[in-house]
């Protein structure tokens, strides 16, 4: 078996939907490092809003980057595959 093209929205669509779910874990490690902070004594409002952020923000820009990283890269492979014939793949 041959692969000669992919679809650049479709592995867009999951690898998007793969990193908001990475950006979740993150921010949520992000948050309680954060949360350790109020725990040391020093605290800071800053701090606070930081670990909101990252629980809010970290998941739409990994999520971002993810979809529009592999659509650009799904794109470029379907380039590559036309003019060299593809990835050939043993599926037995």
């Amino acid at each position: 078996m041959v692969i000669r093209r992919v679809g650049a929205l479709s592995c867009a669509k999951v690898t998007g939907l793969l990193y908001v779910i990475l950006g979740l874990i993150v921010g949520a490690c992000l948050s309680v490092v954060s949360l350790l902070g109020f725990a040391g004594g020093s605290f800071s409002p800053l701090q606070g809003m930081f670990g909101v952020g990252a629980i809010v923000m970290l998941p739409i820009f990994y999520g971002a980057l993810g979809f529009f990283g592999t659509l650009i890269m799904a794109l470029l492979f379907n380039f590559a595959a036309g003019i060299t014939g593809g990835i050939e793949v043993d599926a037995s």
